[in-house]
């Protein structure tokens, strides 16, 4: 299996829930904005976001995705952000909160679907090298995420 690499967007999709998490996993899961099942986040692939994902390997899947793809997701999926940006004394700026594709503040999530035509055959618990949804797939990410967009 290889490992993903430190240029580009990284998409990181969350498989599994709640139930018999540890604490670490939880507040991991939480930083990086993957609350909820079916969750996705697009970031740009630092040594840091790479950690993360080394820790969150066993609740989520991900790889590299290609820009056609990160489009087709946001055109489809993006929820506008219409919270503050700055607070009442525009002291505090809230820039964390939205990403801005194209001049439109996005939310930094997007929310899916269950996958057309389901998971791979060995389900969610198994690894994707054992055939099965979790850790690294590298580009195999794109087909994934156009499946749960429809």
């Amino acid at each position: 299996m290889d490992n993903p690499t430190t240029n580009g967007n990284i998409a990181a999709i969350r498989i599994r829930g709640e139930i018999g998490i540890s604490h670490d996993v939880e507040d991991a899961l939480k930083h990086i904005h993957l609350t909820h099942k079916n969750y996705c986040v697009v970031k740009k692939s630092s040594p840091e976001f790479l950690g993360v994902l080394k820790k969150i390997k066993d609740r989520v899947t991900f790889g590299e995705i290609e820009d056609e793809t990160y489009e087709l997701l946001c055109n489809k999926r993006g929820e506008p952000y219409q919270g503050k940006t700055n607070d009442a004394k525009k002291k505090i700026s809230y820039e964390r909160k939205w990403i801005e594709i194209d001049g439109k503040k996005l939310k930094p999530v997007f929310r899916l679907n269950n996958p057309k035509g389901g998971f791979e055959r060995k389900g969610i618990k198994t690894g994707y090298g054992a055939g099965g949804v979790l850790g690294y797939r590298g580009k195999a990410i794109n087909d994934l995420i156009r499946r749960m967009i429809h």
